[in-house]
């Protein structure tokens, strides 16, 4: 006796339903690509407050489905594309979020109709051999050994945390893992001041607390200084906190600035630390023969994170964790769960089973993106997208120390820029409150999407030139808009 189907279940399963609705989709995408990287008309960021969104797209489900897919799909997607964020449009210069290259998109939709979640092979056997190969490519970018090995995972927060975990259980002398955080001494990690907030809140995560992080000194370029370390570790070691671990940023987030990893990597090895790298956002440079030299000791670092949804032009989220010594990348999570992983004796902790070194279990095919880019688009296409943007950032930071309106705040390591509009009719005790303004009105009038972040010498606007199709032209543009905005009441 067969099991009945209801009909509507069976329609949504239809091959040549979705064959119609895929290929009006494929127009409907690329038509909006073209008319987001044309810029024109089209608003960054069409401005709506939250309500009057969650109005626009308030809970009003049918029961029976449409009667024709096709239609009904394009019309809601329709809408989801004029209210979204366009970060395709060349405009685009807010946050570490890229314009992905379109080819990982088409991937992610092959991922998603798969659904092969990768915690065990057989869930995943293709997209585990890419990962493999596509981790192995950025380590041999990076100049880590061929013993290399790694995860990838979602974000670099996830990320983040999955290196110290694994620091904790290689470093603390104790099984923190299992013994839990109060089954040793109290641990620490020595951290940049300007490292991202991530980190930080890893270490709460993981039971330390507060204390869990030893901030280390940075410069006026807001690098680490390698003088502080040392102090760092005295207080450290002064509040009874068992050092493990030193963490150096390659770009960090608000400024962009990259650390100097060698002395850091000297000071870890004399200490007999582990040795991690935030490289999130500049672990691509990585690629660049000409901007190479930024990441110089990322090399010796025992754990590297690189998010391939910046650099490396990938939708989000797709983050590398690297372990420069492979078997540590099993002690981040080493719980057992038989009705999983099934290995045992010398097979144990196969690689080919990454839901042992993940936060996730069922994890989508990351990689297949990476992969299928790096095959089909060659390295090189990479490669240019990080010199190039690296080079538009000092020509821009070269204009705006030219302009007497402007004020950049530091010269830029990679891509990021951070500067201000000082006008002559403002004084300086205004610059603040006028930085916020101006963002706020070229935001809401859609013309450009940046942001803004706090130094110590007050407020400044924040750039990130990570949209490949960004030209001079625009960020002369935006220098402009800007100068029109303050001259506004």
């Amino acid at each position: 006796m067969t099991t009945p189907v209801f009909p509507p279940l069976r329609a949504a399963y239809d091959p040549e339903a979705f064959r119609s609705t895929a290929h009006a989709l494929m127009d409907q995408l690329a038509d909006y690509l073209k008319a987001a990287l044309g810029g024109g008309a089209m608003p960054v960021l069409p401005w709506a407050p939250p309500a009057v969104n969650q109005e626009r797209f308030a809970t009003a489900f049918p029961e029976e489905p449409a009667q024709e897919l096709a239609p009904a799909f394009a019309a809601l997607m329709a809408r989801v594309l004029e209210g979204s964020h366009h970060l395709h449009h060349p405009r685009y210069v807010g946050h570490q979020v890229t314009a992905p290259v379109p080819l990982s998109a088409l991937c992610d939709a092959v991922s998603s109709l798969l659904n092969n979640g990768m915690a065990v092979y057989e869930m995943g056997p293709v997209a585990t051999a890419m990962e493999h190969h596509v981790l192995a490519w950025m380590a041999a970018k990076l100049g880590l050994p061929p013993g290399t090995r790694g995860v990838l995972t979602s974000g670099g927060s996830a990320g983040n945390l999955t290196a110290l975990l694994a620091a904790r259980q290689a470093k603390a002398g104790y099984d923190a893992w299992n013994g839990g955080a109060h089954a040793g001494p109290p641990l620490t990690v020595l951290v940049p001041r300007s490292a991202h907030y991530c980190l930080a809140r890893a270490v709460r995560i993981m039971g330390w607390g507060e204390g869990g992080l030893t901030p280390v000194d940075v410069d006026d370029h807001f690098r680490v200084r390698p003088d502080a370390l040392e102090d760092a570790l005295a207080q450290a070691t002064r509040a009874g906190r068992k050092a493990i671990a030193v963490v150096a940023s390659a770009g960090s987030t608000a400024t962009g600035a990259f650390d100097p990893l060698e002395p850091v990597a000297d000071f870890a090895q004399k200490h007999g630390l582990w040795f991690h790298v935030d490289g999130a956002h500049g672990a691509a440079a990585s690629l660049s023969p000409k901007y190479r030299a930024q990441v110089k000791g990322i090399e010796r670092a025992d754990s590297v994170v690189w998010d391939a949804h910046k650099g490396l032009l990938m939708p989000a989220l797709v983050t590398a964790v690297l372990f420069r010594d492979g078997a540590r990348s099993f002690d981040a999570f080493s719980q057992e769960a038989h009705y999983l992983f099934h290995g045992d004796g010398d097979d144990a902790r196969p690689y080919s089973d990454v839901g042992l070194r993940t936060l996730e279990c069922t994890k989508e095919m990351m990689p297949l993106k990476v992969y299928a880019c790096l095959s089909v688009l060659g390295t090189r296409v990479f490669e240019e997208a990080v010199t190039a943007s690296y080079d538009q950032a000092r020509r821009f930071a070269g204009r705006l120390k030219a302009a007497p309106d402007f004020e950049l705040a530091l010269e830029p390591d990679c891509n990021i820029v951070c500067f201000r509009h000082t006008p002559a009719h403002v004084p300086p005790e205004g610059w603040d409150a006028l930085q916020v303004r101006l963002r706020e009105a070229l935001v809401s009038r859609g013309g450009f999407y940046l942001v803004q972040t706090r130094l110590p010498r007050g407020v400044y606007l924040r750039t990130t030139l990570i949209h490949p199709l960004t030209g001079d032209a625009d960020l002369e543009a935006l220098l402009d808009a800007l100068r029109s905005a303050a001259a506004r009441p």
